[in-house]
């Protein structure tokens, strides 16, 4: 799972993802808006902690453009903002959560527990175009018919259905399909895309592609 943590400071930015990192979690660092907004966009984020002071840009204007790009990407935002104007005022923009600056780092961890626990719990089933993945019964439909997949075939095809058309590298794929298993073996992902293609129905709109020199993406709708 990779959180985007969005901290002009660079103390306060190596302190959050070295305390994510001992919980097991992937981090990556975005010190103003713009590149918040890029890496939101090309990085396969799960969540993203989000400072409203940015040297560049508002954060509330981080929020509303990746809320409008993803309605479902969790969201909370750290701030030393601590008057209840400034709160609402996030939550109303489209914030899950709020915590303020100075904060006790395991209060930090149980609010994000939560919010990827409510994302999973409401989540049973993904959708990428005509394909249909079942997490609790690890199945994929489409074209009429359907396919069990293994733990890690599932793992693998739910990174790519939450963030279709989005060019993925294999490390970006490994480190967050499967981030506490080995990652010795560099044709780990190319073997599992293989098993992919091969065993999921897909649809006519949905495809597994290879973008030479650069990953994977699951083509969806359109030509790609």
């Amino acid at each position: 799972m990779l959180i985007l943590v969005v901290e002009d400071e660079p103390r306060i930015a190596s302190f959050l993802c070295k305390g994510l990192a001992a919980e097991g979690y992937a981090c990556a660092v975005a010190g103003d808006a713009e590149t918040a907004l890029l890496l939101a966009g090309t990085e396969p984020v799960d969540l993203v902690l989000l400072d409203l002071i940015l040297p560049d840009r508002s954060g509330l204007e981080v929020l509303r453009a990746l809320r409008s790009r993803d309605p479902r990407l969790p969201i909370l935002v750290l701030t030393a903002k601590d008057d209840v104007g400034s709160k609402v005022t996030g939550l109303e923009q489209g914030a899950d959560d709020y915590l303020t600056k100075p904060f006790v780092f395991d209060e930090l961890l149980a609010r994000i527990r939560a919010l990827i626990r409510r994302d999973q719990a409401s989540a049973v089933e993904l959708r990428a175009g005509g394909l249909v993945l079942d997490l609790r019964q690890r199945s994929a439909r489409g074209a009429g018919h359907q396919a069990v997949l293994t733990v890690r075939e599932c793992a693998l095809l739910e990174l790519f259905v939450r963030h279709p058309n989005q060019v993925l590298t294999r490390a970006q794929i490994s480190g967050n399909a499967w981030p506490y298993e080995s990652q010795a073996e560099s044709n780990v992902v190319d073997v599992y895309v293989r098993y992919l293609r091969q065993k999921v129905p897909w649809p006519p709109d949905v495809s597994l592609d290879t973008v030479r020199g650069a990953g994977y993406r699951l083509r969806v709708g359109g030509d790609g």
